[in-house]
Parts: C-alpha cells; structure tokens; sequence
C-alpha cells in the first residue's frame, strides 16, 4: 500500500526570483503585488508565488520580501524570508542585469564571488528580462537575512561557501527527501528512469547533479538519490537496471566502502575510519596515519594526503582513493546483489569540495565517458 504523495514546493532560487520580481514592477510602477509569476524554467512551467511585502527604499531602490515554502520537506530554509533589492542601474552598466549576494547569501571562499549557481542565474535573468526596458538596466542584489545563522546547520563549508546559503539547485520543484511517503516517490521517478534507460547515474545531491550536467550529462538519466542511497540500489537492481554509476562528493560516497548504505550522519559515520583504514592498505607511515585519524573531516584527510604528494612527490591521493573507489564499487553490487539477487555493473566517480574530480574507479571511467557520450 502506497503512502499519500508528499507535497513538494519550491526551491530557493525561485523565491529570490520572485522577490526581485516584485520589488522591479514596484519600482517602474509603484504597485504593491501579493503574488507574481516565476516561470520555472525547468520544468518549463509558470507559478504564482506569493510575496509578503514590498516597498520602495528610495527613488531608485525598491525591496520585496517573499518566504521559502519547500513542501512537505524537513528544509531548514522552511518559511525562511527571503529579500531582493532592486536599484537602477548606471548607463554605463555593461550588462542589462547585475547579480550580487548581500547578507545571508554565502559565498566561495578562494573567490569571494556569491554562491549563486547556475540556475538561479539563469532563472532570475530571464525572468526579470521580461520586465526590463530595451535600454534599461539594474542591479539586483538578493539578501537571505538568516542565511548566516542556517548555513551553520548545512555542508556548505564542505563545497568551499562560507557565510550563508548557497542558491543551488538544477530544477524549480522542491522534492520531499525526508518525509513520510518520500521513498516510494524516488521509487516511482527511478522506475520510470529505469524504464527508459539501463544505465542510470545516482547523485546524492544538488552540488553532484549540478556539476554532472555542466559536464553535459543527460538529466533523464540523473537519479538524485537524496540520503536513500541503499533502498534506491536495491530498487535498481530489481528494476533490472544494468548499469549505475556512482557521482558525489567523496565526503558521503566514503560511506560506501565501509557498507554504509544510509547516508545521513545521524544513523551513521565512519568516514575518517574508513579513510584511515585505506591509508593502511595503501602503506603510509604510522605518524600518517595518526595526523588522518586526527582529522576533523574527510575533506581535511584528503587535503593531508595531498599536502604529502606536493612534498614528497608521493601519489597518496590516488592510491588511497582510488582503493576507496574500487571498495565502493565491490561493497555496493554485492549490497545490490544481497538484497535484490541481481548484478548491477556500478562504478564510481568522487570529487571534493571545489567540485573537482579526485579519482574514478576502472568502471567508473567506463561509465562516465558513455554517460558524456550519451
């Protein structure tokens, strides 16, 4: 018996858009809106999004506040306000929209630019390009007055964004990852995927399915997995899919090699252990692996091991990740085959928190290419 559809809502980007929607229409006509229209993009669908208030600042300057309403989804941003500030433009502005991150909003820590993706960008550009005059320009500066205080509780600082929220995603819609009846949801969407394609890609989140379509990944065969890592394989392999390639972030994938197939670290970690565990087949020295198994992170392991090479000219990372790649790929198909009695070929891909590949296992390289490759 299926439980009800969890309802889904809206992600971030689109109440930044819709805020900066508004506070631009008051400020060509001085109107107050209760809600206005963001057309998603992807999917290519058009929504009212309510807006609470709004208000000029000044004569050039308008603000509007709207609230995160992410569906039935345990998301801390949950009725978090969001702002955007809307000013005109100078006329030697070289584009018609500038983007910019005020409070709350993080940013990349080598390069002090705001953490808005690629989609965000795109969603607000276009969005507000209908709005603007030929001639006209603005800038546009988007402000999350909690951001700070919330990105305390999220893996930002993982990915390199410090002081605030990353407006982050690949779609408008919200997907319930944590409530009741979400699994059977991801159960249906990866049925369908499965249905079409024996090769599917699992990413446990945005920043994996983000990075993985700039590569030019197909997102049909994209299956956001969510902290449902081990039920998803398990539905794969008795939804006859052939193939699963494994993308993320190494800090969550770790959990793999060491047959953790729930992701979330409030039912289980291990991953300094698992990575120092890997250090020990690998060889390094006992003052090594001491300093890994004193690390706070995976990531600051893996930043040890590289400070290692660049000084010895040793090649740690890629002997000690590419043992974890392979564990993953071995201790994920014999889960699958354990719990569902069929082999799926996996393979995997890990990057680290500046979104750059660190290693892939042998079957992993296979299976990234043919994805690449469509």
């Amino acid at each position: 018996m299926y439980l009800s559809s969890p309802r889904a809502g809206y992600t971030l980007p689109v109440f930044a858009c819709a805020a900066a929607i508004a506070a631009l229409r008051h400020l060509q006509t001085a109107e107050s809106f209760g809600n206005v229209q963001v057309n998603l993009l992807a999917p290519p669908k058009t929504v009212d999004i309510s807006i609470e208030q709004v208000a000029k600042l000044k004569p050039n300057a308008a603000l509007a506040i709207t609230r995160s309403d992410p569906g039935d989804n345990l998301d801390l941003t949950r009725h978090t306000p969001v702002w955007a500030m809307v000013e005109w433009g100078d006329t030697d502005q070289a584009e018609p929209i500038v983007l910019t991150g005020g409070e709350g909003i993080g940013k990349h820590k080598e390069t002090e630019q705001p953490a808005i993706y690629a989609y965000a960008k795109r969603l607000l550009l276009t969005n507000l390009e209908r709005w603007l005059a030929p001639g006209k320009t603005i800038r546009v500066c988007l402000i999350l007055p909690e951001g700070r205080e919330l990105a305390q509780r999220t893996s930002n600082q993982a990915f390199g964004v410090v002081e605030g929220l990353s407006l982050l995603g690949t779609t408008g819609i919200s997907q319930p990852l944590s409530a009741p009846g979400q699994l059977e949801a991801y159960r249906e969407e990866l049925k369908q995927k499965g249905d079409r394609f024996d090769d599917l890609v699992f990413c446990i989140g945005e920043n994996g399915l983000d990075l993985i379509q700039q590569m030019g990944a197909n997102p049909a065969q994209l299956v956001k997995t969510a902290n449902w890592l081990g039920p998803l394989l398990v539905e794969a392999g008795v939804q006859g899919v052939q193939s699963i390639l494994l993308f993320g972030y190494h800090g969550k994938l770790i959990k793999l090699a060491g047959g953790i197939f729930h992701t979330h670290h409030h039912v289980a970690d291990g991953r300094l252990e698992i990575l120092t565990a890997h250090c020990v087949k690998a060889g390094l020295l006992t003052q090594d692996l001491l300093a890994i198994s004193a690390c706070a992170t995976a990531e600051d392991g893996l930043n040890y091991l590289r400070s290692q090479d660049a000084e010895t000219g040793s090649d740690w990372v890629e002997r000690v990740y590419g043992s974890i790649a392979q564990a993953i790929d071995q201790r994920t198909q014999k889960y699958i085959h354990t719990h569902s009695n069929r082999l799926v070929r996996i393979g995997t891909v890990l990057f680290d928190r500046d979104r750059q590949i660190i290693t892939k296992s042998r079957i992993g390289d296979t299976l990234f290419e043919q994805v690449l490759l469509g």
